[in-house]
C-alpha cells in the first residue's frame, strides 16, 4: 500500500499515528488540525530517517514511508546489508489496513483461482501495524519467485538485526519474503487491541 492510501482510512491512520506519538486527538476518523500536523509530523520524521539512512529504489520506498518509524529504520538497515552483500532486494509489501488484508486473505478461498499468500484476516496481521514488511529478490532486473532465493537473506540479516523476526521460521504457514519488528507482545490480538486504542506497541 502507499502512503497515500493510508491515509485514506483516517480511523487507522489517526490508531497508527497516536500509537507511534505523532497524534493526540480524538481516534474519531475525521480529518481535522490535529489529524494533519500529525500526519505532517509523521512525513517529517520519516524524511529525516531517509536522510540518515539512505535512499533506496522506488519501489521499496513507497513502501518503507508507511512503516511506523522503528520499522522503517531496520527496513533501511536491511536494505543496506544486502546491497552491501550485492544482492539487489526490494521491499514489495510493508502496511495494509485490514480492508486490504481482507481482500488479500481472499486470495485462493472460494473459488478465487489467485494463489493463497495469508492466514490472516483484517487485524490479524502484522502487516496492519506497521511492523512488517514482504520482499522480493531480483537477478539482472528480474523478480526470482524461487524459495531457496529466499532461504538465504536470514543468515545475512539476522545476526545484525536481531530486532526482526522472520516468517521462514513459522510453523504453520512459512512465508520466506516476510519480515517484521518484535512488539512488546507476541500475540497479534494483544498487538491489535494496544494499536486500535493508540497505545504504543513498540
Amino acid at each position: 500500500m502507499s502512503y497515500q492510501l493510508l491515509k485514506q482510512d483516517v480511523l487507522f491512520y489517526q490508531r497508527f499515528l497516536k500509537a507511534n506519538g505523532f497524534y493526540d486527538g480524538k481516534l474519531d476518523g475525521q480529518w481535522g488540525p490535529k489529524t494533519d500536523a500529525a500526519d505532517a509530523a509523521f512525513v517529517a520524521k520519516s524524511q529525516s530517517i531517509k536522510a540518515d539512512f539512505g535512499t533506496v529504489d522506488a519501489k521499496s520506498e513507497s513502501n518503507i514511508v508507511t512503516l511506523i518509524p522503528d520499522a522503517q529504520i531496520a527496513a533501511r538497515k536491511f536494505l543496506a546489508i544486502l546491497t552491501a552483500a550485492g544482492k539487489d532486494i526490494r521491499i514489495l509489501s510493508g502496511t495494509r489496513t485490514y480492508a486490504e488484508q481482507d481482500a488479500l486473505y481472499k486470495q485462493g478461498r472460494n473459488g478465487n483461482k489467485l494463489p493463497k499468500v495469508t492466514n490472516a484476516k483484517g487485524g490479524q496481521s502484522n502487516h496492519n501495524f506497521g511492523l512488517a514488511w514482504d520482499i522480493g529478490v531480483f537477478e539482472n532486473g528480474n523478480y526470482v519467485g524461487t524459495d531457496s532465493k529466499y532461504k538465504v537473506i536470514p543468515a545475512m540479516v539476522l545476526p545484525q538485526l536481531p530486532q526482526l523476526e522472520w516468517g521462514g521460521n513459522w510453523i504453520s504457514f512459512k512465508d520466506f519474503p516476510h519480515y517484521q519488528l518484535k512488539s512488546v507482545s507476541d500475540s497479534v490480538a494483544d498487538i491489535r487491541n494496544l494499536f486500535e486504542n493508540g497505545t504504543a506497541y513498540v
